[in-house]
């Protein structure tokens, strides 16, 4: 097994915790947009809807992953937010 990534490769790991946690915000807000969008579902062509689902289910995944990342023990990356 390789030792600690050097900065030359692609993963530094060099993010502090307010950088996570300040990401984790931005994601919650945007995740936040879309599912006010999908509120509003009647106004919207199945198009628009179909949009706004897979950009909040996207966001949904980085959001978990970001919790999991700050140690929240109900996030797993590959099977989402555990009640």
């Amino acid at each position: 097994m390789a030792g600690p990534p050097r900065r030359s490769e692609p993963f530094t790991y060099d993010k502090s915790w307010d950088e996570i946690e300040t990401k984790l915000q931005e994601v919650e807000r945007e995740q936040n947009k879309h599912l006010t969008a999908l509120s509003n579902r009647n106004r919207l062509s199945k198009q628009q809807i179909m949009f706004h689902m897979r950009q909040f289910k996207g966001l949904q995944g980085a959001s978990t992953t970001l919790r999991w990342v700050l140690g929240d023990a109900r996030a797993n990356p590959l099977e989402g937010m555990q009640e």
